[in-house]
């Protein structure tokens, strides 16, 4: 239940920046209710892959540097 508010208020978190810095910058409030529902939308599809890319990154760096260890691994 902790975790549900909090991804919540992260949400809206950033739905409200969103809006916010779009508004100032544009002064529509058409303009920044579009950013304030792309942004999290971005955010679910980019975040996993980010994620995916940089546990990829890790793997290989933990294999460069200690080749041993990954062939144990495996």
């Amino acid at each position: 239940m902790l975790l549900l508010a909090r991804k919540t208020s992260q949400m809206a978190l950033h739905m409200s920046v969103a809006f916010a810095v779009t508004y100032i910058c544009t002064g529509s409030l058409a303009t920044g209710g579009l950013a304030a529902i792309l942004e999290p939308v971005c955010n679910v599809v980019l975040l996993p892959l980010h994620d995916k890319l940089w546990s990829k990154a890790q793997a290989r760096r933990r294999t460069e540097n200690h080749p041993t260890l990954a062939r144990q691994a495996i």
